[in-house]
């Protein structure tokens, strides 16, 4: 169990958690109990922090502790109306239904066509045309006020009046801050720490003269700490006739969207990211028809932590907001963390670990200063924070973040394996796929031992016992015999627990139980969800070499490259733009086939042609490969792999058994599913 702080010096001392005690062998019959209790221990997180026992004060009692002990009486009385608007609401959704309402009244003018100028009440925007592409763009729209100041850790508010000046829509906002994942040698530098929490901009992409046009939202990756929404939607948009509008966003990352604990969620919101996206979906019900598209045609769409994101909408208030945001889901590597409750011990670490290197924590107990850490946080200056999300994400665990999402019981309510196993989802449609090396890129590259292994184990999954993992690896069959780095074909032995492009024997066990764990999995479970009762659901696996994660994004967005053919790249954007125009991924054989495609030759249908739907009773995929072109051995994650370059490459679209799939990997993920109280995911 971790029992330390991430920071640096003696300003947080260790939050203890009693580790309870291992179960016996073959004591099987107390597994639930023994669980329970593990969990119930880990939640009380806080009750031991930094020395001294904590104070519970009921949410009205802790407004008139902060009224009376706080320096600043502006500041503490807001904090105090905010509190006690949680004392009355606990339950309350933190955003309102309709935020926009009153600002599309003070439209004055119907939209300019000629110079590109639409007016969303609150500002008026002049976006751009390019004529060699037939798109109209409109980049870094305000969705919000600025997170800033006291709305740091608050829901999104609607943007401020702003008519004063048509704002010219020609440039990208700025990005949020960013913090980088867990990783001992990682090394702070000047441009880590340039920063503007001012961040909360959209861009939207239409062809000309676009009217009631499908949509699709993106929402970035980058493990709810990295990246923008500087995607350029004109390729996919272009390859699929200028059939539908797109729309990027971009959300609070890290500790400022992502800062987690008790006190924070007394007088702010946890999650505080997941709700920009939120905000930023009901501006796309809200405003998108003024830029040609359907707001009852949605498909919100990401990758990675945008895919994750993605899941977490549609599990959104357990599943009850229907078609009312979205109709359409895309999830690409949907990226799955160990999701605990907003109070819980890893959460509550992380929140002591930020606020002591920024200044605000030096292990007083709850409620015995003048100013409470909260407070002390809206005091600080951006690069004071950042320096501290920064510095707190680096000395994570490798490959892992210390700011996500959690279950915040108003917006996520419970965690996704088990909400998905219920069926309880959002929208009607489903999309999802992932690649087949997922895993490499988080884990640390000197695992070539099964002790080893166990260690890195038991440190990624804090809960699990020693029998745990024993029952794990049972899971994981490994073949150590295997020597040469390779991708496997899916159904023949060696499997993806013991080769992969860039790994053997356990070091290729370890990527793919991290893969599976974190990204895979969830995309079956989200696969089983969304099939029958009135949806449809239908995956793929990204497999062209070394299809490490993130390799599949340029397949959908371009360009095209040496290792990913022009015939790839567009057969994969048309799979997209079809599922949001038709609702389904089906392409043409022309377009499954490629350039080399003839009606004679390629007489046989492609799988890709009629996409199976998937059930329970056919589980089945569509797996996107190559053929053909020359073998080249190029560098990655500290290794060579051979990849299939062109000229030559030739599309490979074959329909697998997912379940049976690499060992049958559905077997794993009902285990996985099986044991997450445990994990909990």
């Amino acid at each position: 169990m971790i029992s330390c702080c991430r920071c640096s010096g003696n300003l947080a001392p260790a939050l203890l958690v009693e580790k309870p005690q291992a179960r016996g062998k073959g004591d099987l019959g107390r597994v639930a109990g023994a669980r329970s209790s593990r969990l119930s221990i880990y939640r009380e997180q806080i009750a031991a922090s930094c020395r001294l026992p904590r104070v519970r004060y009921p949410p009205f009692f802790a407004t008139l502790v902060i009224m009376f002990k706080s320096q600043t009486l502006l500041r503490s009385s807001l904090l105090a109306a905010l509190a006690l608007a949680f004392a009355i609401s606990a339950t309350a959704s933190p955003i309102a239904s309709q935020p926009f309402a009153d600002l599309l009244a003070k439209r004055e003018s119907t939209n300019n066509a000629d110079d590109l100028t639409v007016d969303l009440g609150y500002s008026q925007y002049r976006g751009t045309f390019n004529s060699s592409t037939n798109i109209n763009s409109w980049k870094g729209i305000r969705f919000t006020a600025p997170p800033t100041g006291d709305f740091r850790w608050q829901a999104p508010q609607p943007p401020s009046l702003n008519r004063s000046n048509v704002i010219d829509a020609s440039q990208y906002g700025s990005q949020c801050p960013q913090n980088p994942f867990g990783n001992p040698e990682y090394q702070v530098t000047s441009e880590a720490l340039e920063a503007n929490e001012d961040c909360l901009f959209l861009n939207v992409f239409a062809p000309q003269n676009a009217s009631g046009l499908p949509v699709m939202v993106w929402i970035h990756g980058g493990g709810y700490g990295a990246g923008n929404g500087q995607y350029d939607f004109t390729s996919i948009i272009n390859a699929n006739n200028n059939d539908f509008v797109g729309v990027a966003i971009q959300y609070r990352l890290g500790a400022f969207g992502f800062l987690a604990s008790d006190e924070l969620s007394r007088y702010g919101v946890v999650n505080a990211g997941i709700l920009d996206q939120h905000f930023a979906l009901q501006w796309v019900q809200a405003y998108i028809s003024q830029f040609g598209g359907d707001p009852r045609n949605v498909t919100i769409a990401g990758e990675s932590a945008g895919g994750g994101s993605v899941m977490l909408h549609s599990l959104a208030q357990g599943g009850t907001l229907g078609t009312s945001l979205f109709k359409n889901v895309i999830a690409a590597s949907p990226y799955l963390p160990l999701q605990f409750g907003y109070k819980d011990f890893e959460p509550s670490q992380s929140y002591y670990a930020f606020a002591a290197e920024a200044g605000c924590f030096n292990g007083t107990a709850y409620g015995k200063t003048a100013q409470n850490i909260f407070e002390c946080l809206l005091t600080k200056d951006t690069q004071t924070l950042q320096q501290a999300n920064v510095k707190v994400s680096a000395s994570s665990f490798f490959g892992t973040w210390s700011f996500l999402p959690v279950t915040d019981g108003k917006y996520i309510l419970s965690v996704p394996s088990q909400q998905l196993n219920e069926r309880r989802v959002n929208g009607k449609h489903l999309l999802v796929g992932n690649n087949a090396a997922e895993g490499g890129l988080f884990v640390p590259r000197d695992i070539d031992t099964e002790e080893k292994l166990k260690t890195w184990l038991s440190t990624l999954l804090p809960l699990l016992t020693k029998e745990d993992i024993e029952t794990l690896l049972l899971h994981y069959p490994v073949d150590t015999s295997v020597t040469t780095k390779y991708a496997t074909n899916g159904f023949e032995m060696p499997d993806a627990n013991s080769v992969s492009p860039v790994a053997t024997g356990q070091q290729a066990r370890a990527d793919n139980i991290y893969g599976e764990l974190t990204f895979v999995c969830p995309s079956y479970w989200m696969s089983e969800a969304y099939s029958g009762s009135g949806r449809a659901s239908y995956r793929y696996q990204y497999s062209v070499v070394p299809a490490l994660h993130g390799n599949d994004v340029v397949g959908y967005f371009g360009p095209p490259s040496a290792v990913q053919s022009a015939d790839f790249v567009k057969a994969f954007m048309n799979i997209y733009g079809n599922f949001v125009t038709k609702d389904d991924p089906s392409i043409s054989a022309a377009l499954a086939y490629g350039s080399n495609y003839s009606a004679s030759a390629d007489s046989q249908p492609n799988a890709a042609e009629n996409w199976p739907k998937y059930s329970a009773h056919s589980r089945y995929q569509i797996n996107l490969n190559q053929t053909g072109g020359t073998p080249e051995s190029m560098p990655f994650l500290s290794t060579n792999a051979t990849v299939l370059t062109d000229p030559g490459l030739r599309n490979d679209f074959t329909k697998v058994d997912a379940y049976s799939w690499e060992g049958y990997r559905g077997r794993r993920c009902d285990y996985w599913r099986s044991i997450s109280n445990l994990l909990p995911n």
